[in-house]
């Protein structure tokens, strides 16, 4: 399944349970975020919608089948194309939705870091130019790039931060790996300087129109990495 049929099964069927759907989502973890964020915003539009019934809408709503019925009976030949014209309408709502909601850095990154193992296990060399080719396409980043090789880099990709695409790389601190979010800047973002759960510790902070998230098991790991963006991102 490609990413296209992929989100389009998201926004018409979130909670299927067809093989190939299930299996789009284990073979990319990014994909696994955007089924996340769709159904977040299932339920916050649920909960929206989840109010005392007005005085007579029951009336109106039997009004208005009938009057759909009628519509029906007397234009079938444009049925069709109005249910298809609707249907994009809602999904397009619902990714406008989705692209305007509030994101959370910290929830984000610690989900990231758990759902991508193979990330964690990478061992390659990659070099900061490879670094900048992949940052050229991340939207509102005005051209921020790295001057040098930022340390050891042993993985980079994209992923989507709730429709934000992002670069994920994985850094060698002092001694344990460190994970590295570049996050394009927007006013939606909300983040914690400093955070930690039961297994890992993260500090988020700013360079040169990106949020810089990362996600490490060692504090130490995580300041040395900090000085080595920090000597290297403009």
């Amino acid at each position: 399944m490609d990413d296209l049929e992929f989100r389009r099964k998201v926004f018409s069927d979130p909670n299927s349970q067809e093989p190939d759907f299930l299996q789009a989502i284990n073979d990319n973890a990014g994909r696994k975020d955007t089924l996340n964020s769709v159904k977040a915003l299932n339920d916050r539009i649920s909960d929206a919608l989840n109010v005392d019934t007005p005085d007579g809408m029951a009336e109106r709503l039997i009004l208005r089948q009938q009057l759909k019925q009628h519509h029906i009976h007397k234009r079938k030949t444009g049925f069709t194309l109005a249910m298809a014209a609707s249907v994009a309408f809602v999904a397009g709502i619902a990714f406008t939705l989705l692209r305007n909601a509030p994101v959370d850095l910290t929830e984000h990154a610690i989900a990231h870091v758990y759902h991508e193992d193979v990330a964690m296990s990478a061992d390659q060399d990659i070099g900061f130019s490879d670094l900048n080719k992949q940052l050229v396409s991340l939207v509102s980043m005005k051209g921020a790039h790295f001057t040098q090789q930022p340390g050891e880099v042993h993985y980079s990709s994209y992923c989507d931060f709730q429709g934000v695409r992002s670069l994920h790389m994985v850094m060698q601190g002092q001694d344990g790996k460190v994970t590295v979010f570049i996050v394009p800047e927007e006013k939606r973002m909300q983040f914690e300087k400093s955070f930690s759960d039961k297994k890992y510790q993260g500090m988020t902070f700013k360079k040169d129109g990106a949020y810089m998230v990362l996600v490490g098991e060692d504090k130490a790991d995580l300041n040395y990495v900090k000085k080595e963006l920090e000597g290297t991102f403009i």
